[in-house]
This record gives C-alpha cells, sequence and structure tokens, in this order.
C-alpha cells in the first residue's frame, strides 16, 4: 500500500493486520531514507539504528518468503521514502496499491507533528510516479484508493480492494484492539496516538483549514497528482 503521511495509513496497516492470515511490515524503508536525505523527522537516530540504512536489505527482504508461514503480507510504504536512486524493479512482485487524501486534509494533520517540510515532504508527486511506474510494467490501473471514501464506507471500499485482489474480505478488518502492536515501528510514539486509541475506523470529518501562502502552495503542489489518481479510485462493493 503506497501513500504519503497522514493518509490513515496506519489504521488501514491495523485493518490488515486484525486478518487471521495476514502479517503486516510498518514503513521498511524509513530507515534508509532519512540516513540518506538526513531529515530532521522526530526520533530519526532511532529509526535508523533500529532499522539500518541499507535500502537493498529492505528489498531483498521483501523479496524472500512471508514471514510466519502468512498467506497475506500487508507491506505499508511511504512514496516519498523512494529516493531516486533506490531500483524499483521489487515492485514487479508485488499487488500495488494506492491511498490517497485531499492534500488540504493531509496539510491539516501532518504540520500537527512537524514545523518545516515542503511539498515533497508529503509524496504527492512521487506518488503518481509510481502510480505510473506501476501501469506501465503491469498494462493494468492499479486499484486506488480515497482515504474519505474509506472513513465514509469502511465495509463497502475494503470488500472492494480485496475483490480487486482476488482475497477473501474479512469483517475482521473493521474492528480492531486498542493499543500499540509490537509491528509498530519505533516512531510510533510519536506518530500513531491517534491510532492507538482506536478500535476502528473513525467517522469521516472533513477538514476546514485557512491556507497561509506557503501552506496554499504546498496544497497546491499536490493537487493536481491526487486529482489524477482520483479519477482512478474504487467505488464502494456490497
Amino acid at each position: 500500500m503506497w501513500s504519503g503521511p497522514r493518509n490513515i495509513s496506519t489504521a488501514m496497516m491495523r485493518a490488515f493486520e486484525n486478518r487471521s492470515d495476514c502479517v503486516v511490515w510498518d514503513e521498511p524503508f524509513y530507515g534508509p531514507y532519512l540516513h540518506l536525505t538526513g531529515k530532521t523527522h522526530p526520533g530519526a537516530a532511532e529509526v535508523i539504528a533500529d532499522q539500518g540504512y541499507n535500502w537493498r536489505e529492505v528489498v531483498r527482504r521483501i523479496e524472500g518468503s512471508i514471514p510466519e508461514s502468512a498467506s497475506l503480507w500487508y507491506q505499508k510504504h511511504m512514496t516519498h521514502h523512494m529516493l531516486d536512486d533506490i531500483s524499483l524493479d521489487f515492485m514487479d512482485t508485488l499487488a500495488n496499491c494506492f491511498l490517497i487524501r485531499d492534500p488540504v486534509e493531509v496539510l491539516s494533520s501532518y504540520r500537527q507533528r512537524r514545523e518545516s517540510f515542503d511539498a515533497s515532504d508529503l509524496g504527492f508527486k512521487r506518488q503518481f510516479e509510481l502510480f505510473e511506474y506501476v501501469r506501465s510494467r503491469s498494462g493494468e490501473v492499479p486499484p486506488v484508493l480515497d482515504s474519505a471514501d474509506v472513513l465514509k464506507d469502511p465495509r463497502g471500499m475494503l470488500n472492494a480492494l480485496c475483490a480487486h485482489l482476488g482475497i477473501e474480505f474479512s469483517p475482521a478488518m473493521l474492528n480492531w484492539p486498542a493499543g500499540a502492536r509490537d509491528s509498530d515501528g519505533v516512531w510510533s510514539k510519536y506518530w500513531y496516538d491517534a491510532v492507538k486509541r482506536s478500535t476502528g475506523f473513525m467517522p469521516y470529518k472533513p477538514h476546514t483549514i485557512d491556507l497561509d501562502e506557503d501552506a496554499r502552495l504546498i496544497t497546491d503542489a499536490g493537487r493536481d497528482y491526487y486529482d489524477m489518481l482520483y479519477a482512478h479510485r474504487l467505488m464502494p462493493l456490497h
């Protein structure tokens, strides 16, 4: 699942982890990304120490066997972690899905965690590039889910995604126990406070915020990419 930050990506990971047949992996390229860019994210040194800095090792694990003899392996990936020097060939071995969110809502959430950032930190352009990469390599349009659609109708949207992927929908995906998980990245203490309290997808609430000039430039930079992906989004399936 390829998304930018603050796209209900951790809630989606919770949904899949609550299946009895699935294991999850939380942002495996985060350590290499921080090492290569020197970005000042919360807990950056701790993340690198925990995950390492070699993206080739991450790829090697992705191309290996599914852990714990599970049938499904849900990998939560951030699009902006995929730097230009990282080979994308491994994506050919995956069922690639794309989780999108309106840029204004992303910005509203993200700037509560980091004061200084730019459009590249939110991954809109890179997400579209990865989408086009998958479409060109596979000859098919990969599934796109809009975060608002998922929050408005979790059952319908997860059912649609599972049908597209050829896997059975499980009602267990709709609710999960509150609390932290061993599978959560070490950065969870900085970013996952809301999802740790959750027991399911929260009701959708539109975000209305006043944008200063810098914020408007960032959301405008992501708007075209979001709109192009939005045109391919899945519809609920009941």
